[in-house]
């Protein structure tokens, strides 16, 4: 397996889980490679704890994440010096179309040596595809939106399959590069088209991971995963393209005879917020703006009934009064929590047997990365006001719900259309999470803890929790460099499912 714009390493995080029944890896990463340095770090980090089986990563590791080592002392240490070579051989700092094509094809045609049957996976970066992205640019250059050259990253993929010919691709990308358009024509038509026929004598089946129709029936919203159908704790919708080379897709008997074979499989019922963040400590969130303290926190929360003055609504009182219930909850916390908290991590029944062992390492003795940002006062009234709504209304408020008090001071409560009207998002604890983006490295307002009594946006470990990230998985940087990476990542557990099926597919029998 090859990973290209690798961030993190989602999916290889996922396709390295797919195991045997002696619990052995079945796809082994040959060749990763991420331009974003810290980004890089991280994908090192596991590269080098997934050197070692299941219940055998030395307790260097542990000490490393726990923050006892240096990152020098880790890599040095004699346990993992050996692994952390290999890693390095695998997981290359470079950047697509910067970096010398030579160089990089170097890396892969040693790493392959004579294999034909590999998988290319990766996704290039889609700031130009999706809508957050598309406006923000548009709106500052139009000219220079057009020639963003994020648009033709996917020409760097294509041109890793042009020159290598892998038996089978997953390229992933945002839902919104279906409608992104360069100069009049939409792109996903033209990467589609590029992919099938990457040179005049090779070419692809370009198919769907969820909708078994032909190759020519197949629609642009057929590609689309949603991922809170898969046992995904999280709304997020993603094009998935499942290529296989068109010599292996013919003498594969069973993509014809059994098709359905090879789609993922939808969960009986969806994960929601709750279940996934069960088990991890409660706390409190800072004050910024102020000197903080855990009395002037409380201090804070206690100021928020104030805000409903002059909110003349029939729900007043039931938000007052779930107000004043969580505010005695929230006297209850003490920590803020820290880099690494020492805990037993005990989900209870609410988090399924499964999702508690994909997530669980009683090795770690605690939970990384668990802290929480600081929020002014006025965004902590916000953040009570918008959990008790849910709380109470069972859903989650937008602007047009809010007390005139508590909107921000560019709102126009008496305008026809509020910008942003859900730029206070609370999740809700009994259905999965809204995307986790990489916007939630500038601020938590999209990502307010169901639990009022926390009053808070997620820690970086909950974001992770979100994506089905593993406890043990340490993101390297600061804590804004750690949420960019965990929202620009695909979910493991996904990852997964799908190299389940590339493995099925792989397995089968071929003809001659």
């Amino acid at each position: 397996m090859i990973d290209l714009f690798a961030g993190p390493g989602g999916l290889c995080e996922g396709f390295s889980s797919v195991v045997d029944a002696a619990g052995e890896r079945r796809f082994a990463v040959k060749v990763s490679i991420e331009k974003d340095a810290v980004a890089h770090r991280t994908l090192l980090l596991r590269a080098i704890f997934r050197k070692f089986s299941k219940g055998k990563v030395p307790s260097c590791y542990y000490d490393y994440v726990r923050g006892k080592l240096t990152r020098e002392q880790f890599l040095d240490h004699p346990e993992i010096k050996e692994a952390a070579e290999d890693a390095a051989r695998e997981a290359r700092c470079a950047e697509l179309g910067v970096t010398s094509s030579t160089e990089v094809d170097g890396w892969i045609r040693e790493a392959l040596g004579n294999q034909t049957d590999w998988v290319l996976i990766g996704g290039p970066p889609c700031q130009a595809y999706s809508l957050a992205g598309r406006s923000r640019l548009r709106s500052k250059d139009v000219q220079k939106f057009e020639s963003d050259a994020k648009h033709f990253l996917y020409t760097e993929y294509l041109r890793i399959i042009q020159e290598f010919a892998p038996a089978v691709f997953v390229m992933e990308n945002v839902k919104g590069m279906l409608n992104s358009t360069n100069s009049g024509k939409r792109i996903f038509e033209q990467i589609l088209s590029d992919l099938k026929a990457p040179r005049d004598d090779l070419r692809y089946e370009v198919r769907s991971l969820v909708v078994h129709k032909t190759e020519g029936e197949l629609e642009p919203n057929d590609y689309v995963i949603e991922a809170d159908d898969h046992g995904i704790p999280q709304s997020r919708h993603r094009v998935i393209l499942f290529g296989i080379r068109s010599d292996v897709a013919a003498t594969t008997s069973a993509l014809r005879e059994h098709p359905e074979s090879f789609l993922l499989c939808k969960q009986p019922q969806k994960i929601g917020v709750s279940a996934a963040l069960a088990g991890l400590p409660q706390l409190r969130s800072r004050l910024s703006k102020e000197p903080d303290s855990r009395e002037a926190w409380i201090d804070a929360l206690r100021q928020s009934p104030q805000t409903l003055k002059g909110w003349r609504v029939p729900l007043r009182s039931d938000i007052e009064a779930a107000m004043v219930k969580f505010i005695k909850k929230a006297e209850k916390q003490t920590t803020f929590g820290a880099p690494f908290v020492e805990t037993t991590v005990v989900p209870g029944g609410c988090m399924p047997k499964d999702l508690q062992n994909w997530y669980l390492d009683p090795k770690l003795g605690g939970v990384l990365q668990h802290e929480t940002r600081s929020h002014m006062r006025s965004d902590l009234h916000r953040y009570m006001f918008a959990a008790c709504f849910a709380a109470t209304r069972k859903y989650a408020p937008d602007l047009y719900d809010f007390p005139p008090r508590l909107l921000p001071d560019h709102v126009n409560v008496d305008a026809e259309t509020i910008p942003f009207k859900d730029r206070f998002r609370v999740q809700l604890g009994q259905f999965p999470s809204s995307t986790v983006v990489a916007h939630i490295k500038k601020d938590g307002h999209y990502y307010i803890h169901p639990d009022p009594g926390q009053c808070r946006s997620l820690t970086v470990r909950e974001a992770a929790r979100l994506q089905t990230f593993p406890d043990n998985y340490f993101f390297e940087g600061n804590r804004t460099e750690q949420y960019g990476q965990i929202g620009n990542a695909v979910p493991p557990l996904l990852a997964k499912q799908i190299g389940e099926i590339i493995l099925d597919f792989m397995t089968s029998p071929r003809r001659g």
